[in-house]
């Protein structure tokens, strides 16, 4: 009978620990985490967290093959965060529009701190990444909690209404991917209720100066034009865009990685 009962709980302990299919929880919230392919169990790694869209889900995060093949192929863990009920509590969101993101931005803390001390996630190659209101998640985390992550990607997503007056230390590298054609989330910006979505050169030009970014460097990778400038420090600010709408492609989340390897972050 101890056997048996030794044996249950033995085939049971792979069920209950948390991945890309299970839930990992922090407090009152989940994440989920797949791990590189291959991985030997016992090496840091770095990891890309990504902050779902509307309405989204760690466990739809998970579903899409092209990032995780991606990102496993590149020695990347993928961390799906989760927001409460699709969404993510931001300031002058139209749900949320007296909100400070204190809650979003102790819930990423804690699920940094899991990862680090349950998952072998090395603390200091984390990227912080998201689509349309994940990126606006995204811009949030490099402008309140920068010294988290290595670098920031958002994508098709910024401020609501307008960007912070300033943002805290220290200076993060961003590269800000957006289709020229996104009617979901605009360049520049639409009115939502009672509230609008911030325009993407306002968020770029508060953190050029915020940051001590020089002068604009232009060059053409594929279907992305991009801006880049760079400081003192050595890190980058860019913007990206492709011809397109509100789309996500893998190929575009990889070159804003290859970027802030680039500039050393990473």
């Amino acid at each position: 009978m101890r056997l048996l009962l030794a044996l249950l709980l033995t085939l049971a302990t792979p069920a209950l620990a948390c991945g890309p299919d299970s839930d990992c929880p922090v407090g009152d919230r989940i994440y989920r985490i797949a791990m590189p392919e291959g991985w030997d169990g016992n090496s840091m790694v770095p990891a890309v967290v990504w902050s779902h869209g509307y309405r989204g889900s760690a466990a739809g995060v998970m579903r899409n093959g092209s990032m995780r093949r991606m990102l496993s192929d590149a020695g990347y863990a993928l961390i799906a965060a989760q927001g409460v009920n699709g969404s993510w509590d931001l300031p002058f969101g139209p749900r949320t529009f007296d909100s400070t993101g204190a809650a979003e931005f102790a819930y990423f803390e804690a699920v940094l701190e899991d990862a680090a001390q349950n998952h072998h996630i090395d603390p200091a190659r984390i990227i912080a990444s998201g689509f349309s209101a994940g990126g606006m998640m995204v811009w949030n985390l490099a402008c309140a909690r920068p010294g988290l992550f290595a670098g920031f990607i958002p994508y098709s997503g910024t401020f609501w209404l307008k960007p912070p007056d300033a943002c805290a230390a220290p200076v993060a590298s961003i590269v800000h991917i957006h289709g020229t054609q996104d009617e979901t989330v605009p360049l520049k910006g639409r009115p939502i209720g009672e509230t609008h979505q911030g325009e993407v050169e306002e968020a770029l030009s508060m953190y050029e100066t915020f940051g001590g970014f020089g002068a604009s460097a232009y060059y053409k990778i594929g279907p992305l034009t991009c801006r880049n400038r760079s400081n003192a420090g050595g890190e980058t600010l860019q913007l990206c865009l492709f011809e397109g709408g509100h789309s996500f492609r893998t190929e575009f989340l990889g070159h804003g990685i290859n970027e802030l390897v680039e500039a050393g972050q990473l």
